[in-house]
């Protein structure tokens, strides 16, 4: 079975054999024209290759890095304008031609990353052999110049860059610097203290102290009660007393106010009162008195540097302490002194272990920022110091850094002298490709019809679109045909009456009982729905149905004659009259028993009028309950509405495609708008496939479709469509 590529090539051929050839012989002339070219000069190759160099010993990383970044220059840097256009001023060539001509073949890297291999080629084409030579020998030069400066400059780059940094890193480290002195003047002994563990031993030994001073103040305040019990006296009595008895003016005041009054005691006897001596020894009396109360308030109210005591009041009973009792109240004066002198040492102690306390609580925090600023000044450090090792590591590098590219292999210049060409060779590569080239239009242009071109691309067209297919037809061929009868099955020995049959028992199948009255269209011209339309007829009636063709494209002629049926002349004069009289329209089919036509009057020019008459509606209505089967021949859906007017007049639609003649999209776009329309589509038909018929004898092929005929003689014993 020949494949449907083949088919469709061959048919494709067919149409376009002449532009397919017209293609091959093009391509010819051009081989044709390429083996009479004259043969090109000679020219000459020179080769060429550099090298990846660095020192045998490095003294700095900084030398070892550029030279390993210099053996990663890239093609476009080796070769890049300034390089060419520099050479070419040199050798007076223009920088495109050396561009062209020139090849530069880096080596590849390993799955590791390192190279597999040192050299780069370098090669220029040119007619010229010195002249190649000499460009390949300054291309080198030039690549290996370009390297040394590359690597220079980026050292250069490194050292101006660390000096730009290295001043501002210098003054951050000072900072951070004098801010760790700082902290450690002020900190730094409070710190010390806590470490080497002072600071605790100054808290115990004030707790220590404390503790004694509270013991020594018991001991006192048990003094001072016993004294202040045996005397009678408070503190500040006994000191008063103390201070009035141990004055000498107080003490001889008093003893001359003693005489006095002793004195008035003997006189009383002897003298009244208001005696001369009396009242003498009393005004004496009141003035010793009054110089003692004096001299009281002078000691007692502390004039000049003293403190004051306490009141005066009762100044003689307070001046008549005997010498032991005197010892005794200055010595509870003194333990007082003591006490109170205790007292004020036990609350200095007391605010400085707070003090002491507070301080050595705040150490974590002292000793966390001055770690911080420590840790500060040591970053800070470590990063000046790195930038001084790579500015000295760089400074060391100048020495090295020399270009990573040397030149391995002086140029060699290598003749490129092609064979003479072979015309005939050339003649034959022409040829093969004319046929390649005439084969491919000829396939294009077939492709670009849009047209199915086998029964196979409609069969998956119209699977994909879920559309039945009902039959697949041949092409019919028969002997002494007339041009205008159509190819009709009348005989019933005919070979082709097979297929149709087997198209009518599809479509009673599929359609079942209720379809009675099948509409047959097709989407465009010369498809042959009118023979499937018949012939389909002709199969229902050899089945004993009785049959009713009607031919509603009423732009057209009848084709009735084929059936041998003729048709009224007049008929299209008044095509509803004629609709309106059966015995007028309906006429039975000679040859074949149970069929029935109805000839189209056409060409209408009003045929939608015609179409949605009430004549023709009775006409399908009464043949609807006078006929086993009604077929209703159809105009191309794609051309006119013409069978979307009879369509409610039918119970299902039968598309008719052909291959080289249905248009791909226009099948898609009428399968649409029958489906979504929901019109009743029941099937399809492949009409005109290439399928083997057995004939009995040679004959004459008539391949009639919408009045078009194809003749072709076939003298074999079967006939292959």
């Amino acid at each position: 079975m020949t494949p449907p590529i083949v088919k469709r090539y061959l048919i494709a051929f067919e149409k376009y054999k002449w532009i397919g050839l017209t293609s091959f012989a093009l391509v010819v002339a051009g081989s044709t024209v390429v083996a009479m070219q004259p043969e090109p000069p000679a020219s000459y190759v020179a080769n060429g290759a550099l090298t990846y160099t660095s020192p045998p010993v490095f003294f700095s990383a900084t030398g070892s890095e550029i030279l390993q970044q210099g053996q990663e220059l890239s093609q476009e840097v080796l070769l890049s304008d300034q390089i060419i256009e520099t050479v070419a001023a040199q050798v007076h060539v223009k920088p495109q031609k050396i561009g062209l001509n020139v090849a530069l073949s880096l080596p590849k890297k390993s799955k590791t990353g390192e190279l597999e291999s040192s050299i780069i080629e370098l090669k220029y084409k040119d007619s010229d052999k010195k002249r190649a030579q000499e460009i390949v020998q300054l291309l080198m030069e030039t690549m290996v110049k370009l390297s040394g400066e590359i690597n220079t400059g980026r050292l250069k780059a490194i050292i101006k860059k660390i000096n730009e940094r290295v001043p501002p890193t210098k003054r951050e480290l000072e900072v951070a610097e004098k801010r760790l002195e700082q902290y450690d003047r002020i900190q730094g002994p409070a710190i010390l203290a806590a470490e080497n563990g002072s600071l605790l031993t100054g808290i115990t030994t004030s707790q220590t102290q404390q503790r004694q001073i509270q013991l020594t103040l018991a001991g006192i305040d048990a003094q001072i009660r016993s004294l202040q019990t045996k005397l009678g006296l408070t503190v500040n009595q006994a000191y008063v007393s103390s201070a009035l008895s141990a004055d000498p003016i107080i003490a001889s005041l008093r003893s001359q106010i003693y005489q006095v009054e002793t004195q008035i005691e003997v006189y009383k006897r002897d003298f009244r009162a208001l005696h001369p001596t009396m009242i003498q020894l009393r005004r004496q009396k009141e003035a010793y008195e009054k110089l003692l109360q004096q001299r009281a308030n002078e000691v007692v109210g502390g004039g000049g540097m003293a403190a004051p005591l306490g009141g005066t009041t009762g100044i003689r009973t307070q001046i008549n302490l005997d010498p032991s009792r005197q010892l005794l109240a200055n010595q509870l004066v003194t333990l007082q002194t003591q006490r109170e002198t205790l007292q004020q040492q036990l609350s200095s102690l007391i605010k400085e272990e707070a003090q002491l306390r507070q301080e050595y609580s705040l150490i974590p925090n002292k000793q966390l920022e001055r770690s911080r600023l420590e840790q500060e000044v040591l970053l800070k450090k470590a990063v000046y110091d790195k930038m001084q090792a790579k500015l000295s590591d760089a400074k060391t590098a100048e020495a090295e850094t020399v270009s990573s590219l040397s030149i391995a292999r002086a140029p060699i210049v290598i003749a490129n002298v092609k064979p003479p060409k072979s015309v005939f060779a050339t003649l034959a590569v022409g040829g093969f490709l004319g046929l390649i080239v005439g084969g491919g239009v000829i396939f294009l242009l077939g492709s670009l019809e849009g047209t199915f071109k086998t029964k196979e691309d409609i069969r998956d067209t119209l699977k994909q679109r879920e559309v039945t297919v009902l039959g697949e037809l041949p092409l019919m061929a028969f002997e002494n045909l007339s041009p205008d009868d159509l190819s009709v099955v009348l005989s019933l020995d005919s070979p082709y009456l097979e297929f149709y049959e087997k198209f009518r028992s599809n479509l009673r199948r599929i359609g079942g009982k209720n379809l009675k009255v099948v509409m047959i269209a097709s989407t465009s011209s010369f498809e042959g729905k009118t023979v499937s339309a018949y012939n389909l007829g002709i199969a229902s009636a050899r089945a004993g149905k009785r049959t009713l063709i009607v031919e509603t494209d009423l732009r057209s002629p009848s084709r009735s004659q084929s059936l041998k049926v003729t048709l009224n002349a007049d008929a299209n004069l008044e095509p509803l009259h004629y609709y309106a009289s059966l015995s007028e329209c309906i006429h039975l089919v000679p040859n074949v028993e149970n069929l029935y036509i109805v000839p189209s009057p056409g060409p209408v020019r009003q045929s939608a009028a015609v179409l949605e008459s009430s004549e023709l509606r009775r006409l399908i209505a009464d043949a609807r309950e006078r006929y086993d089967f009604v077929i209703l021949d159809t105009n191309p859906i794609s051309l006119c509405n013409d069978a979307l007017l009879i369509q409610p007049y039918s119970d299902g639609i039968v598309l008719v495609t052909r291959p080289n003649y249905t248009q791909e999209n226009i099948l898609g776009e009428t399968i649409d708008e029958l489906v979504e329309s929901e019109l009743g589509l029941v099937g399809a038909i492949i009409n005109g496939a290439d399928i083997t018929v057995p004939l009995a004898q040679p004959t004459v092929l008539v391949a009639l479709s919408g009045g078009e005929l194809e003749i072709q003689e076939e003298p074999h014993a079967e006939l292959s469509v």
